[in-house]
């Protein structure tokens, strides 16, 4: 049996944490945060490419389906289909565990970083045509997270 992301998360978050936190005190806060999101964006862009890979679907809308189905697993979101088609899938994130936990731990600026950023590195991974916007989410107090991701259809996938 596999762990779910949502358990890798919480897994990860002891250590990480506090891993942060004192490389914030020690670099400042914009610093220490820029090093994060460069370290995990490279790491989340080869899991977008391998996903993608992996997936091998041409079809954007089954593919990111399949990848925010892994994310859900063990009621991790709870999330509403508003598009899903060859070139596009849109969601809009209503419930989401990953900032429940992260705001039981006082930390959900340290969620969005660990956390939310990941999306937009995952989304690059998987190819230059695929685009994510993202204006909202609940990690930073909004109702719901509105994902929506598009390929370019000039592009090559």
């Amino acid at each position: 049996m596999t762990v779910s992301v949502i358990e890798q998360a919480k897994i990860q978050a002891q250590v990480l944490v506090p891993l942060v936190k004192a490389l914030q005190a020690e670099l400042g806060e914009a610093r220490a945060n820029a090093l994060v999101r460069k370290a995990l964006g490279d790491l989340y862009r080869r899991f977008g490419e391998e996903f993608w890979k992996a997936k091998n679907e041409r079809d954007l809308g089954k593919a990111v389906s399949s990848a925010f189905r892994t994310y859900a697993r063990d009621d991790a979101l709870a999330y509403d289909l508003v598009e899903q088609t060859h070139d596009a899938f849109a969601i809009d994130v209503t419930r989401c565990a990953y900032a429940e936990f992260y705001k039981a731990l006082g930390e959900p600026e340290l969620g969005f970083l660990l956390i939310c950023t990941a999306d937009f590195a995952t989304a690059e991974g998987f190819g230059p045509d695929v685009k994510l916007t993202r204006t909202q989410t609940i990690m930073q107090g909004a109702s719901h997270c509105d994902f929506r991701y598009k390929r370019d259809v000039g592009g090559s996938r």
